[in-house]
């Protein structure tokens, strides 16, 4: 009966990450990029001139610069959803997926202090928000930097993992990223509505970050069925530790958010440096 829900998630999963990899959708994607871009911009310069609706004044906003949010926005729900298909590789995969996420969400943070500048942009007398950009800019920079380093530390591992013990194992993870994918399917439509027809207060990204704590968690107990050494589990679960930080960094006010998620970043990379040297690397 396992082994038939296993081979069920699989050949769902693998259509459908065959597809998202695919170069038809990557040429969808960066059409709905300059799409959206373009549109937001003239759907912006509707707004000020007064041509939309007074409903729409509030969501639409009155800065060219939300323009760039909006496509920010879009790129990270893209990286979200690439995210969800790396889950069955390995865990450093997945970690390092979302270290890439937090740097694009703190460059979209420096991109959203834009609407508090002028147009013509200039700094004016509230340097607060270049302060503020230039704190952004640095931490993910700095995480960058750092994930430069994580990647040179991932190494190839010895099979400890029959060929079959190994397919049950990407099955399950296969199955968790496949509920991780409808609920960010159901989150999406949910945030659209708040955006939309709500009062705005939804926060997409920590509702969803959220979520993958419990599923972090998740991947570490079944990890532990399949790879129950101390230090293979010890492992997976720093890893769990440094994405909790990850997503505390996301709640974080101003300047405190890029200081948190590059400590994350850091404690990933130390957790991995300390388990390629000191342990045996046979865990996959």
């Amino acid at each position: 009966m396992t082994s038939r829900v296993y081979e069920t998630a699989t050949h769902v999963f693998d259509p459908l990450h065959a597809y998202w990899e695919s170069e038809a959708n990557r040429k969808l994607v960066t059409f709905l990029l300059v799409a959206l871009f373009i549109f937001a911009l003239g759907l912006i310069e509707l707004n000020r001139q007064g041509i939309l609706p007074a409903s729409w004044h509030e969501v639409v906003g009155l800065s060219h610069y939300g323009a760039i949010n909006a496509a920010f926005t879009l790129v990270l729900l893209v990286e979200v959803i690439s995210l969800i298909f790396v889950l069955p590789c390995s865990v450093s995969k997945s970690v390092g997926k979302q270290f890439e996420i937090l740097a694009l969400i703190l460059l979209r943070n420096s991109f959203k202090e834009l609407v508090y500048l002028p147009e013509p942009i200039q700094i004016g007398t509230d340097i607060m928000p270049v302060l503020r950009i230039l704190a952004d800019g640095f931490g993910a920079l700095a995480i960058f930097v750092i994930l430069g380093l994580y990647y040179r530390q991932q190494r190839q591992r010895s099979e400890l993992m029959t060929g079959e013990t190994r397919y049950r194992f990407v099955g399950a993870k296969k199955l968790v990223a496949l509920g991780l994918l409808g609920v960010f399917i159901a989150l999406a439509a949910y945030g659209g509505w708040d955006f939309f027809l709500g009062d705005r207060s939804f926060s997409f990204f920590a509702t969803f970050y959220t979520v993958l704590i419990f599923t972090d968690i998740l991947l570490v107990l079944i990890s532990h069925r399949f790879l129950p050494t101390f230090h293979a589990v010890l492992r997976n679960s720093g890893y769990a530790v440094s994405t909790l930080l990850l997503r505390l960094s996301l709640t974080a006010p101003p300047y405190y958010d890029a200081a948190i998620g590059v400590s994350a970043a850091l404690f990933a990379l130390a957790l991995t440096w300390t388990y390629n040297v000191f342990y045996t690397s046979k865990d996959g």
